[in-house]
């Protein structure tokens, strides 16, 4: 034994450092070397996809966790809600308490059966019951656009081993693709790889669409979907372009109700004085014109200088009209635009009030003549503008309660009406889809001839890819 234990402090003497890096190589080998290049012969079609945006493992975006996995519902495109996970769903307790009977052919990714006690959402004040085929979400008041709500694609996280010696989280869903890999920076999610038997995609991120159109041209990606424009590569020869116009996206300008110029006469002149589309692409209303409760003769607001003359005049300003438009660099050339249109309307409202034998002191005319201002900001502030031109998103269900209720934080145009309220309420807490149609169509109603935005046009998304 001691003779054994000479012989083994001598071999390690003269050979344990190299015996050591070998062992060390051996791992790196199998755990880096080995994976990339059975990777590189692996015969699957890929797809190098720039995504802007700043996301971690817990918040990724659609066009990931859509391909990773599916949610208890799917949104049809009028915005109504069909089982996906679920068979069926019920509403109990006058609309307090959903009743999800869960699917039982459904498998995760790695082979595990779906049962309900798999099924999480982060929901606020809301008690989640398991029962064997079920899941019940009992909530604190009813709300009726819950089951759009559970239409999210559920995932589990589960620590798997990297590279031998640690774990690290990985997301696993029940649809065609699962994550193989992915890369952070700090938290922030900087590569994602999902494959399915046939194809690799391999998601690239970036803080801007500047920041991943020079990606594009360094080859670091292949595919672009979702940019908001054009940019300077759409001439490239090699270049294929795609255009979606997207009813539920709209460009508006949102004003700041809780400044006392805004008048509701002053609200409707700026809106009547901007030039709108007059094809598919124009925006009539907050709710998409695909919803089931969209209402298409509401008050359009097509340009019309005399009428909107006309409201500035009844009731023309204590202060001169010195307009502040804050936009993002995207919505630039559209700003330029409207405030050349409504210094148009001040100048011709100015002269209409000299002219007008109901305005005994003409001085207060020269507060007619508005001149705007443009503010770009790629992050606009909403609790610090006068009025804002951006592009919003519609919600699939025709709720507009978070947007414009007076109570709710998210309401940053600070837009109050007790009528508006009363309805919004009213809708989330009807279930007969019936009568939902007909009190959105009153709420939009009402809501556009209040006007405390103005709608212009639905908003193209725009896919450039290497032919």
């Amino acid at each position: 034994m001691r003779k054994f234990y000479w012989y083994l402090t001598g071999f390690a003497k003269k050979h344990g450092l190299v015996f050591m890096i070998s062992i060390i190589g051996a791992i790196a080998f199998f755990s880096f070397f080995v994976p990339s290049l059975s990777s590189i012969f692996e015969f699957k079609n890929r797809y190098y996809v720039g995504l802007v945006g700043d996301y971690t493992i817990d918040n990724l975006p659609k066009e990931i966790t859509e391909k990773l996995s599916a949610g208890l519902t799917s949104i049809n495109k009028d915005g109504s809600v069909s089982p996906l996970l679920s068979q069926r769903w019920s509403i109990e307790q006058e609309g307090k308490t959903y009743r999800f009977i869960i699917r039982d052919d459904v498998t995760w990714k790695d082979g595990k059966k779906l049962e309900p006690q798999d099924i999480k959402y982060n929901f606020e004040g809301v008690e989640t019951i398991i029962t064997p085929s079920d899941i019940v979400f009992k909530l604190p008041d009813s709300y009726s656009p819950f089951p759009a709500i559970v239409s999210e694609p559920i995932v589990r996280k589960e620590n798997i081993k990297y590279h031998f010696f640690f774990n690290r989280p990985i997301l696993i869903g029940v649809g065609k693709y699962k994550m193989s890999d992915y890369k952070i920076n700090g938290q922030r999610i900087t590569e994602v790889t999902m494959d399915s038997i046939d194809d690799r995609y391999i998601y690239r991120f970036y803080l801007t669409e500047e920041d991943a159109v020079a990606a594009f041209k360094h080859g670091e990606v292949d595919i672009l979907p979702n940019l908001s424009k054009n940019h300077d590569i759409v001439n490239w020869p090699t270049i294929k372009i795609q255009s979606t116009l997207n009813t539920n996206k709209y460009l508006a300008v949102f004003f700041n109700i809780r400044n006392p110029i805004f008048s509701k006469n002053i609200r409707q002149a700026l809106s009547y004085a901007i030039e709108k589309p007059n094809d598919e692409t124009r925006a009539l209303g907050p709710i998409s014109s695909d919803s089931w409760a969209y209402l298409p003769a509401g008050k359009a607001y097509d340009k019309d200088l005399d009428r909107a003359i006309e409201r500035l005049i009844d009731e023309i300003p204590q202060v001169k009209l010195d307009l502040e438009l804050t936009t993002t660099s995207l919505y630039e050339d559209e700003a330029e635009i409207i405030k050349k249109e409504w210094e148009e309307l001040g100048l011709k409202g100015f002269d209409e009030c000299q002219k007008a034998t109901t305005v005994s002191d003409k001085s207060i005319c020269e507060n007619l003549k508005i001149s705007v201002t443009i503010r770009i900001s790629n992050f606009p502030d909403t609790n610090n503008y006068q009025l804002m031109l951006i592009g919003q998103e519609s919600l699939p269900d025709p709720d507009q309660y978070y947007l414009w209720h007076s109570e709710q934080s998210t309401n940053f145009s600070g837009y109050k009406n007790t009528r508006i309220d009363n309805l919004l309420e009213k809708g989330r807490q009807t279930f007969d889809q019936k009568e939902r149609k007909e009190i959105y169509q009153e709420f939009q109603q009402f809501f556009l001839e209040d006007a405390p935005v103005i709608f212009i046009k639905h908003l193209y998304t725009y896919e450039i890819s290497r032919q």
